[in-house]
């Protein structure tokens, strides 16, 4: 299938290296028709040469989630390049170390706070932030990882990306009636620069999710949890919202 994204016109975060699951969107979506513009967090530079080797060259914007001046300028700093927006993709998420790598019980309130504001909150505020430059059937789509149950090192993360995934299906019941759809898509493990920060055994859980997960997974490759990204930001699933859609080889079905 080619042009799945024809005419879509994009706003993709969190693109910092070539690994990142959000490059990947990025990349695919150009690929597929649509015109994008990345977003940055303090590494301007980098997702600027992040930017220039995609198919072709995107905007970038200045995007702190946690700054109210920032978030109230993006639909105008946005609009000088997209004259509307069909997709967005949250693909934001921090803690500070004391609440990670069995600092679940010893991380401080403060600590705890920055995790939630920038990994759960986000998406709400990125949401209204970008309302008004959405279009009809407009999609938003959030990385999760599978907060159903805990995992080595995840600790706070955890904890933020449940209330992620409870934001995105009220998220999905306030703007269902201006037609845009929220979704979240939980990936497998991947190697990323976010999976460095968990101190837990990474190579001997990416292989024991490979060996559990019934389709077998591959950590090294963002792109099968790209696609399914591209197809919630396509037409594809017009009725399907407040979702959690799994990306990750079935391993969220073994027992």
């Amino acid at each position: 299938m080619s042009g799945l994204l024809d005419g879509k016109q994009l706003i993709v975060t969190g693109v910092i290296s070539e690994k990142s699951i959000a490059y990947s969107v990025a990349r695919l979506a150009q690929e597929q028709g649509a015109r994008i513009v990345l977003t940055a967090y303090g590494r301007r530079s980098l997702v600027e040469r992040m930017a220039r080797r995609l198919p072709e060259a995107a905007p970038v914007v200045d995007l702190d989630v946690t700054d109210e001046d920032q978030l109230a300028s993006l639909a105008d700093r946005v609009g000088g390049h997209l004259d509307g927006v069909d997709g967005v993709l949250h693909s934001i998420a921090h803690a500070p170390v004391s609440c990670l790598d069995g600092g679940f019980l010893s991380a401080p309130w403060q600590d705890v706070a920055s995790a939630v504001h920038t990994s759960t909150y986000s998406l709400k505020a990125l949401a209204v932030a970008a309302t008004p430059l959405l279009r009809p059937k407009a999609s938003l789509v959030a990385l999760d990882f599978d907060a159903a149950r805990t995992w080595p090192g995840y600790d706070w993360m955890g904890v933020a990306k449940a209330g992620l995934e409870a934001c995105g299906r009220y998220l999905a019941r306030e703007l269902g009636p201006r037609g845009v759809r929220v979704n979240l898509v939980a990936a497998g493990p991947l190697r990323t620069l976010a999976a460095r920060g968990i101190g837990a055994d990474g190579e001997a859980f990416e292989k024991q999710w490979a060996s559990d997960a019934p389709l077998g997974w591959d950590a090294g490759d963002a792109e099968p949890v790209a696609r399914t990204c591209l197809a919630l930001l396509s037409n594809w699933l017009p009725a399907t919202t407040g979702e959690i859609i799994h990306a990750d080889g079935g391993r969220h079905i073994v027992g």
